[in-house]
């Protein structure tokens, strides 16, 4: 009878084993497509700017800012998405945010004008930057052995890396065989299954009822970032010195001291200003804020220039990008690799001296010019890029003490979107008067590899910084 029980017990004890395994890849599985339909939207939306623009009316304007709504809303309230995790609950919210994620994606696909569509994509940005927080807490909750969350971690990167490439292509496709409006709907069933295995799989979270809201905090960051963002795309339209221009700058300027005001004072800032005491800590927010500058600004431009200038369609545009995104991934793999052989900082400064290189390389570009005589500098922009990040991430996260990593990664996100809402917003700008394309190109190649060898040179700081830190 012992015997028999034991067996049983054993059994048991196994089969509750076998189903908490099951039921965290689930979660892990909830988690990579709550972050891979964030990282999809963001460039799978760039396959179609030409198709939307023929739809719905209006300039380059309206294109920067279908595409800078969602990274506005995504860069300002990130942060303010993870305290609300951290106080209701991260899988509430995290089921909160795909559910207003999937239905903004629905308001998108429905849109009758780019009014409308701009505001769904605001929602959608909303959403994105509930999603990503939430995801990884509810990711460190349901692996708490070091290693497997390691794993966990990697296959989610992973998944929003394969994503992210996929995105031109999918686009591409979806848009030559439905129309625009099936790169929203695609959201649709990805949705609907995340929502459906995080209710089912993923455990909630310990509730923190004295996590404080910064809402004072949150209304001054998306007003600074807001105004910012439309006074640099409004002035390719209106001219620098318009005063709708001018007003809109010194808002911005007026909301960031506010911004930085509040957080020195409230008990609990969404941005804790002491973080930048850590000058290592510093540097590498400021490089990910200009990387992203240069390159999703590009990118944006780049999209217009293939469609626009070029005549390519959406699905070749799509196929263009493919190999760009594509080579973001494996490099991202060789970067730890690399980074342990000559340090962090260096490698930071190899990629974005690749990057600025291939800006560089693409200075002769003319209307008309094959894709096949730039192929190599594409590849050199995104390479470069895919050399940088990992390395500073981790430098980023290694600057500060581990209580406080979690916020620290939220603002890196934080800023890296910010320099996209700027690049986009700048590099548009350039552009917007359809006879000077071409000359605004060439101005925005210029600007990336000047931000990107600043960003190279600022990490030589950083590297002594490194050192200077580990002697204390």
């Amino acid at each position: 009878m012992p015997a028999e029980f034991l067996h049983a017990h054993s059994s048991l004890s196994a089969r509750n084993t076998r189903g908490a395994q099951a039921a965290s890849a689930l979660t892990l599985t909830a988690m990579s497509l709550g972050y891979g339909v964030v990282q999809l939207d963001v460039t799978i939306v760039n396959t179609a700017l030409d198709a939307i623009g023929k739809t719905l009316g209006g300039g380059v304007a309206e294109l920067q800012w279908v595409v800078s709504a969602y990274t506005i809303a995504f860069a300002a309230f990130i942060l303010t998405a993870g305290a609300l995790g951290d106080r209701i609950g991260a899988k509430r919210i995290f089921m909160a945010g795909f559910a207003i994620f999937t239905a903004a994606s629905l308001a998108c696909a429905l849109s009758p004008n780019a009014i409308a569509l701009i505001g769904a994509r605001l929602i959608q940005g909303l959403a994105a930057a509930i999603l990503v927080p939430n995801s990884l807490a509810l990711l460190n909750h349901a692996y708490t052995d070091d290693r497997a969350r390691g794993r966990a971690v990697a296959v989610w990167a992973a998944g929003a890396s394969l994503a992210l490439t996929a995105g031109p292509f999918v686009g591409g496709a979806l848009i030559t065989l439905v129309g625009w409006r099936a790169i929203f709907l695609v959201n649709l069933p990805i949705g609907l299954a995340g929502l459906w295995l995080s209710w089912r799989y993923a455990t909630e979270t310990t509730r923190a009822r004295s996590r404080e809201i910064d809402l004072p905090g949150q209304l001054a960051a998306i007003g600074a970032l807001g105004s910012l963002a439309g006074a640099i795309i409004e002035a390719g339209a209106l001219g620098w010195n318009h005063p709708a221009v001018i007003t809109a700058f010194v808002a911005s300027a007026v909301l960031a001291a506010l911004f930085v005001w509040r957080e020195s004072r409230t008990a609990q800032p969404m941005l804790p200003l002491s973080l930048f005491s850590h000058r290592l800590f510093t540097l590498t927010t400021i490089v990910g804020l200009l990387v992203n500058v240069a390159i999703y600004g590009l990118i944006f431009v780049l999209s217009l220039y293939f469609q626009r200038i070029n005549g390519l369609s959406p699905w070749w545009t799509g196929l263009a990008f493919v190999p760009m995104m594509g080579a973001v991934l494996p490099v991202n793999l060789l970067a730890p690799r690399l980074a342990e052989r000559i340090g962090a900082c260096p490698t930071i400064v190899v990629g974005a001296s690749i990057s600025a290189l291939g800006c560089l390389g693409l200075l002769w570009i003319e209307a008309g010019t094959s894709y096949w005589a730039i192929f190599a500098q594409l590849i050199a922009i995104s390479g470069g890029l895919g050399l940088l990040v990992p390395p500073l991430t981790s430098t980023l996260l290694g600057s500060v003490e581990k209580a406080r990593s979690g916020i620290a990664a939220g603002v890196l996100n934080a800023t890296r979107q910010t320099g996209s809402v700027m690049g986009v917003a700048l590099f548009g700008s350039l552009v917007a008067s359809g006879d000077a394309f071409m000359s605004g190109f060439h101005q925005s190649l210029i600007i990336s590899a000047a931000v990107l060898l600043v960003a190279a040179g600022l990490m030589g700081f950083g590297a002594k910084a490194q050192a200077d830190e580990q002697c204390e």
